[in-house]
């Protein structure tokens, strides 16, 4: 039987401590003891259940935590205070002084500075590639390798990497093979696909209302207990903790997810035919045209489709910034960063989200200046929304 990722979020039991439906929330920084001796065996981590203080851990966060790593397929998961709390602290957690990083050209700018000029402070290198190229990923390995990252649909080109691919390579190398799937949940499994750790903004689809900042790591036991390691855990030391609130606030909207994904990709793939049918340079990968479209449909789970995230390029920064001026007047969606809302929200990368990496780093990897992200949303009428977006562009000479 294949894996059903809502499945394994839906058989959760979780009571509240007074019966309520919804688990109670843990509103304490700090726990009681009934002993001494109990303190000292939990502060050592040897003693199931208990908890100590809640930069360690706390029962909304592992409650939340359990839920991602049903949905991730993975033995357990640790919770952060961002997307990019978890990506820190695991890339900490997994590489020292001297050693080196192969990534993926095409990612978040957020993590790209972070490789790019916050790491090499602590001598450790990274070497960016094509991630679809498998030959030039492999002749970028070096014996001082020791992780390989990606993310499963790159930001914001929206590259696909054969996950599958990219695990033999891993494995070949005794490499760590680090995935974000921030673009694709429940879509695809990277962990059934052989990636050892998946990362996941939950800021996006996940919790869904862009009223959260928060982020996940879900792995193995044995590498989760290594970031929560009170003597050389990265998730302890940097303390990127997340609030108990926004941990019981995510655990409510992650069980609509299933719900949410199925209607961001059904109306994000209808928008993505009707532009490239309209002669745009549309971008998707649920298109026959996407490069990647093969590799994403060998991996995903088919009920929940190609994902919400499209992009366009209308040919200058001043085009798509008059497109979104309008689509915002129209009331067609909000000129704002970020993903996963009820609302499409839309922005140009190179300017926005992806300024972090240098202008001709961009001009490299094919990031114009009249590039548009689309985070589709859950519009019910997605017909009706087409032919508004149409008369936009034709307001604008796009159409």
């Amino acid at each position: 039987m294949s894996f059903k990722p809502a499945n394994a979020i839906q058989d959760l039991q979780y009571f509240g401590e007074f019966g309520g439906v919804n688990p109670s929330i843990s509103d304490s920084s700090t726990y009681t003891f009934l002993s001494a001796k109990t303190m000292f065996d939990t502060f050592e981590g040897n003693a199931e259940g208990c908890y100590l203080y809640s930069r360690h851990s706390s029962p909304s966060n592992l409650y939340l935590g359990e839920a991602l790593a049903a949905m991730a397929g993975t033995e357990t998961a640790n919770v952060c205070a961002s997307g990019m709390g978890a990506i820190t602290a695991t890339l900490m957690q997994l590489c020292k002084s001297d050693e080196h990083i192969v990534c993926s050209r095409t990612i978040y700018g957020g993590t790209y500075a972070f490789l790019k000029n916050f790491t090499p402070r602590y001598n450790i290198a990274t070497s960016f590639v094509h991630i679809t190229n498998l030959s030039e990923v492999e002749a970028a390995i070096t014996p001082s390798t020791k992780v390989l990252y990606c993310e499963v649909v790159s930001n914001p080109l929206l590259e696909v990497a054969d996950i599958n691919a990219l695990s033999q390579l891993a494995k070949k190398h005794n490499l760590t093979l680090v995935v974000d799937n921030t673009f694709s949940p429940l879509s695809i499994t990277p962990a059934k696909l052989g990636a050892d750790v998946i990362i996941h903004s939950l800021t996006k689809f996940i919790n869904g209302s862009s009223d959260t900042v928060g982020g996940v790591i879900c792995s193995t036991q044995e590498f989760i207990n290594s970031l929560r390691d009170v003597n050389d855990g990265a998730s302890m030391l940097l303390g990127a903790t997340m609030d108990s609130l926004r941990a019981a606030s995510i655990l409510k909207n992650l069980r609509t997810l299933h719900i949410r994904i199925k209607q961001h990709s059904h109306n994000a793939l209808f928008l993505a035919q009707k532009f490239e049918q309209d002669g745009l340079k549309a971008v998707y990968p649920g298109l026959k045209s996407h490069p990647g479209h093969i590799a994403f449909k060998e991996m995903m789970n088919p009920a929940y489709g190609f994902g919400g995230l499209l992009t366009l390029d209308v040919g200058s920064l001043e085009k798509a910034n008059e497109l979104m001026e309008l689509f915002q007047e129209k009331n067609l969606g909000y000129l704002a960063v970020s993903l996963g809302f009820y609302k499409t929200l839309f922005s140009a990368p190179g300017s926005s989200t992806s300024s972090e990496i240098p202008l001709e780093e961009q001009t490299a990897m094919g990031l114009s200046d009249g590039l548009i992200r689309f985070s589709i949303g859950l519009d019910e009428d997605i017909e009706r929304t087409y032919v508004m977006m149409r008369d936009c562009m034709k307001q604008v000479g796009i159409l």
